[in-house]
């Protein structure tokens, strides 16, 4: 008698004790060997400074694309965009696409709590998702910025890490999706993540 192949995968997520840059190179060796394992073509990484997207291109093979996303211009403070023009042309040099664009779950409906108080849907998401830690938010929100400006397709398989502040501490397999789609977005696999935040 032939025993039925089961129905499930098991593959491992590692768990960190604090969140943070501490995790930078664990997470981004992990999310490669998954990027082996599974296929997956395209990489999606949050960045400000570029330090985390060069990071990861010399983990990650150079068959893989990677996008860097960064923050908005005026993040900070009016007109001034973090990531220089120096890294960006470095990155660009290195293969790395970088998009810089409106975070999916900011943007309007943070103007509108700044001037009147009150939250809007998307920011109310990003609270929801931040019950995963930020990292794990982030990486959503990348799949929806990336696909919104056409980098990455929403029939095929991503990779997206992001992170704590510095650095990088969560990666999760998705399916991605237009914002205007949102629950079409499936979060596939969490490859890693902090377990305390």
């Amino acid at each position: 008698m032939t025993r039925a192949k089961p129905d499930y995968e098991d593959v491992s997520c590692r768990c960190f004790q604090r969140p943070g840059k501490r995790n930078t190179r664990a997470i981004l060796d992990a999310a490669a060997r998954r990027a082996e394992e599974t296929g997956i073509r395209n990489v999606l990484v949050a960045t400000c400074s570029g330090r985390t997207a060069f990071e990861a291109r010399k983990v990650f093979p150079a068959h893989i694309r990677i996008v860097a996303v960064t923050h908005f211009t005026g993040f900070e403070k009016p007109n001034h965009q973090e990531l220089s023009d120096t890294n960006r042309r470095k990155l660009e040099s290195l293969g790395v696409s970088v998009l810089t664009a409106q975070h999916a779950f900011g943007g309007v409906g943070r103007g509108i709590r700044k001037r009147l108080g009150t939250y809007q849907l998307e920011e109310i998401m990003a609270f929801t998702l931040r019950l995963f830690g930020q990292g794990t938010k982030v990486a959503v929100e990348l799949a929806l910025m990336a696909s919104d400006a056409g980098l990455i397709r929403t029939d095929e398989d991503v990779i997206a890490i992001g992170g704590t502040e510095e650095g990088c501490d969560a990666a999760l397999l998705i399916r991605p999706a237009n914002s205007s789609n949102i629950f079409d977005l499936k979060v596939k696999e969490i490859i890693g993540k902090p377990s305390s935040f």
